[in-house]
């Protein structure tokens, strides 16, 4: 690496630098005056009263993108009035784990409010599955096959497209247990009342 390189990397790891410690100013300056700060909650959305205005989402306790854990409690928010404050409407779902390696499934039960591991039968299964691949570009998962005890889910995160057996008792719930719901984000300071909602999965951050 000469000369030119080297200044050229140091300036960019500088640059990074700067940006860092700007937003943190931001940030901070951005609190002063606003009293009490409030708090961040996120996770997985298992229903959506449209009418009442009120979201019920299942808490990340990792706080991880890449490996969230939807084992939290439920929690109930009303959402913001003002349109400015809240994100597009989410989808409801009831599956909170997809687990390849072990053939397990967690759905939340909405009979015991809890969460259930469900071992399944594999049938067919295909990894590195892009969102726009032919096989899941514009179909809506999941598919239930009552006929055939077959479901078949895609997990966009995992880019997992998978097709598994169960027992019949199983086919008798809705399909969306199968589903996964939108992962949202709640600000607030008062407990049950949003400030800001955000729909993290229909939300495009690099849309200008």
């Amino acid at each position: 690496m000469d000369f030119l390189e080297r200044r050229y990397l140091m300036g960019k790891k500088l640059n990074w630098w700067a940006l860092a410690a700007s937003l943190s100013l931001a940030l901070v300056l951005g609190c002063l005056g606003c009293g009490e700060m409030g708090k961040v909650d996120q996770g997985r959305v298992i229903a959506f009263d449209k009418d009442k205005e009120t979201v019920t989402f299942i808490i990340d306790v990792k706080h991880d993108p890449a490996n969230p854990d939807y084992s939290g409690a439920p929690v109930t928010f009303a959402l913001p009035k003002v349109a400015s404050e809240r994100g597009e409407d989410p989808k409801p779902g009831k599956r909170m784990k997809l687990d390849t390696k072990n053939r397990e499934i967690v759905i939340y039960d909405e009979v015991t409010k809890g969460f259930k591991k469900i071992n399944y039968t594999l049938i067919d299964q295909k990894e590195g599955v892009a969102k726009s691949d032919p096989l899941v570009a514009g179909k809506k998962f999941p598919i239930v096959d009552k006929a055939k005890k077959t479901i078949t889910i895609y997990s966009g995160r995992q880019k997992i497209l998978t097709t598994f057996s169960l027992p019949e008792e199983y086919f008798a719930l809705p399909d969306d247990t199968w589903d996964a719901g939108d992962e949202v984000r709640i600000y607030y300071k008062e407990p049950g009342k949003a400030l800001r909602f955000m729909n993290i999965t229909r939300t495009d951050i690099f849309k200008k």
